[in-house]
């Protein structure tokens, strides 16, 4: 193992960094949800979203709030967050009710690390477009050629494993390669800037980057991946799920719903999330090309859940988790 393995998280150091939104909960008045609906203890509930994906999108849009307003449900949107790792230090700290659809992967790490979090729904999207890129001229043009170079790669996040799944394909020893952890903010200027070699990545960042510094895939996920590994997932905590299983319902309901409007209405999609991002026609252009699909799976499917298990343990036994961890503990019981 080289010396770029992840450490064992700091319980206290994770909880510690979610602290921030403790104190949002301090001004409730209890009495306020006495005519609440059976089934929750509140009309509120607090939505993270990012500048991408399908929350952007239901957020944009706004259908998702009339939806649940039919069932007397007000809905608060806080963001942007940059990657599902700070949606989920603010929904463990108080200061939301979900993450915003992210990878299972830092969500499985934050529960390992202590966190009280629960699955309440699963979303696989087609086709997958993460990839592994390098500027143009770089001399890497496949993965062997990352020998002695420096990848930007998201903490136990959806860029880590797959170049670990990458490094693993092609034969390559880890101890050879330097995993320099970033968020996506600033792993986008060190790889235009040099300072890093290649950058593992989800869209719609790695398909800007790849136009903007004239960069070229070494590894895409859809179609060097021989098997999924990640999926995308939304959590709350267990107090949240179980003091409240009416509104997590509806919550999955309405995302399903958008779901399923982005499956049908792609170009409509993809023009709302341009206008969210800033990106070029070019992007937008190629987003719509792909015709992108949404599927939801839900916690007490079954073999969804066995495939996710697989998934946790192929992490782990890479030490891109750090220790063991039984998914059926941690799914909201709905």
């Amino acid at each position: 193992m080289s010396d770029y393995s992840i450490a064992k998280p700091s319980r206290r150091s994770f909880l510690g960094s979610a602290a921030f939104g403790i104190g949002a909960l301090a001004g409730m008045n209890i009495s306020e949800f006495a005519q609440a609906a059976p089934g929750r203890t509140t009309d509120t509930v607090r939505l993270t979203w990012g500048l991408s994906g399908l929350n952007l999108i239901a957020k944009e849009r706004g259908e998702f709030e009339k939806m649940l307003a039919k069932d007397g449900i007000k809905v608060e949107w806080l963001g942007p967050f940059p990657n599902h790792a700070p949606t989920l230090q603010a929904v463990t700290g108080g200061s939301a009710d979900f993450s915003f659809g992210g990878s299972t992967t830092p969500a499985l790490a934050a529960i390992i690390a202590g966190s009280p979090l629960v699955f309440t729904q699963f979303v696989v999207y087609e086709p997958r477009t993460t990839a592994i890129i390098a500027k143009d001229g770089s001399g890497i043009d496949k993965i062997e050629d990352l020998v002695g170079k420096s990848v930007a790669v998201n903490r136990s996040g959806l860029g880590e494993f797959l170049l670990v799944a990458a490094l693993e394909k092609h034969k390559v020893d880890r101890s050879k390669v330097k995993f320099v952890y970033l968020n996506p903010p600033d792993a986008a200027p060190a790889l235009a800037s040099g300072k890093v070699d290649a950058w593992s990545m989800w869209s719609p960042g790695v398909d800007i980057a790849r136009l903007e510094y004239k960069a070229h895939d070494i590894f895409l996920e859809g179609r060097d991946l021989d098997f999924q590994i990640d999926y995308t997932s939304y959590l709350t905590t267990r107090k949240f799920a179980t003091d409240n299983p009416a509104l997590v319902r509806a919550v999955n309901d309405t995302f399903r719903a958008e779901g399923k409007w982005i499956s049908e209405n792609g170009k409509d999609a993809e023009y709302i999330a341009q206008k969210a991002g800033k990106y070029s026609d070019e992007v937008r252009d190629q987003f719509i090309a792909l015709k992108r699909q949404y599927r939801y799976f839900g916690v007490n499917d079954e073999r969804f859940i066995s495939e996710l298990q697989k998934a946790a343990d192929w992490l782990v036994a890479r030490k891109v988790l750090p220790e063991p961890v039984k998914v059926t503990d941690h799914l909201a019981q709905l």
